[in-house]
């Protein structure tokens, strides 16, 4: 059976049924108790149609995967393009796919940046982070967030909030130390307190916490704070990155050069799986003493490369970089509009670029918004770590008539959720 005639012989419930008995039914029960009843079918641009045939606008985009939309054209067209040539390839060797999407994606970073590994998932490539600021410093100890998400793997889960780790056993005492975001005091004393940190791991605007949004000179005081000491600065742009504020990372809006930088999810379009970490000279360390120390199979997949390229030619266009500033204003305006008629419910926006987060009263007002604009045809997710803010991540490439199409459906879903937002806040 192929994928059309799996889908056409299947039913919303039977997925739902099989699901829970066989995949992970404590997920799909999860979104069903949150009368989310979302099964996926047909996928184009920056649209998605329930099995059922709903069709809903996509504002999550899996966390930044989908900035180019779904199932991309050109994207799409260069994977096929790559099959009549290569297939994953071998980690063990070079290839010219992996060197030239290597080239490309440094003269597309910072200044200093020499080297790219590349890697298969988020976490993956955290985890690498990780272990080439411990090789570069000689030293154990990693500073993060209280309220931070680096992905589910080994080092990377450990980094996170206790909500991914504690019930896993996945901490690491000693190891790393967590400190509120924002607190530049708290990351002094941790610091003075410790003088074995190699790195600060920080995502340049934490996602999965509501996109709270660094405050003045924050993040060049940490990495002040890291050169002074001897460590490293690892900006996580898995979610930030990938030109969603206007510049290829984030972090460089801020005005901050890191040591490392990690990059997923949209780094392929979400067509094939593929991520990278970006090192300086000085984290680069390990590859001089051992470059077989770290390998993955299917790190750099040689298909996976034939997309990034596509990606990064994409995001590298004028009109790609004119587009982002244009929607990011025309869409705050908007909001701002929707935010002035419900200002009791809808009580501000965090924004940097297309990295939104829109806040709402009460600890869970976002869920009562997320349930509502699904109900009108909008998909964006409440961030798990302050279910008080929708995570809102328009893709890059949107047209003015999808933000107005968005901005009413935004207006209307608000408009009813209002009710259960103000009756239920505390």
């Amino acid at each position: 059976m192929n994928v059309s005639e799996i889908f056409e012989n299947t039913t919303k419930q039977q997925v739902f049924d099989q699901s829970i008995k066989y995949w992970n039914s404590g997920k799909t029960q999860e979104w069903l108790d949150l009368d989310i009843d979302l099964v996926i079918g047909k996928r184009e641009g920056y649209y998605f149609w329930d099995m059922d045939g709903r069709k809903l606008m996509d504002v999550h985009i899996n966390g930044g995967t989908y900035s180019l939309g779904h199932r991309n054209p050109e994207v799409i067209d260069a994977l096929i393009e790559a099959t009549g040539t290569v297939d994953i390839g071998n980690h063990h060797f070079p290839s010219p796919l992996k060197a030239k999407l290597a080239e490309t994606v440094i003269k597309a970073s910072p200044e200093g940046m020499r080297h790219v590994i590349y890697g298969s998932s988020g976490g993956e490539v955290i985890d690498l982070a990780i272990k080439s600021a411990r090789c570069a410093t000689n030293r154990l100890k990693i500073v993060c967030v209280n309220n931070c998400y680096h992905g589910h793997t080994g080092l990377a889960v450990a980094a996170g909030a206790p909500r991914y780790c504690d019930l896993f056993h996945a901490e690491r005492p000693g190891e790393f130390i967590k400190v509120p975001f924002n607190d530049i005091d708290a990351m002094k004393k941790a610091f003075e307190d410790h003088d074995d940190i190699a790195a600060v791991l920080l995502e340049t605007i934490p996602a999965t916490y509501g996109f709270v949004m660094p405050q003045g000179d924050y993040l060049k005081q940490v990495k002040e704070l890291c050169e002074r000491n001897g460590a490293l600065y690892i900006a996580d742009e898995v979610q930030t990155g990938l030109m969603r504020s206007g510049r290829m990372w984030c972090v460089e809006t801020y005005g901050v050069t890191p040591d490392i930088i990690v990059s997923s999810k949209g780094f392929s379009g979400g067509i094939y799986p593929i991520s990278c970490v970006i090192l300086n000279e000085k984290a680069s360390k390990w590859m001089r003493e051992d470059g077989s120390a770290h390998m993955a199979t299917f790190g750099g997949s040689e298909l996976g490369c034939a997309c990034a390229l596509k990606v990064f030619e994409i995001l590298e266009r004028e009109e790609t970089k004119k587009n982002v500033a244009f929607i990011s204003g025309y869409l705050r305006e908007g909001l701002e509009q929707i935010m002035a008629e419900h200002s009791e419910a809808f009580v501000g926006i965090r924004q940097n670029g297309l990295i939104m987060g829109l806040e709402f009263a009460g600890e869970q007002g976002a869920v009562y918004a997320m349930q509502h604009l699904y109900k009108n045809g909008v998909w964006a997710i409440y961030s798990q770590l302050d279910p008080s803010v929708l995570q809102f991540k328009p893709g890059v490439l949107v047209t003015k008539e999808y933000c107005d199409e968005l901005l009413e459906k935004m207006a209307k879903g608000i408009a009813e959720a209002k009710e259960d937002i103000l009756s239920n806040r505390s």
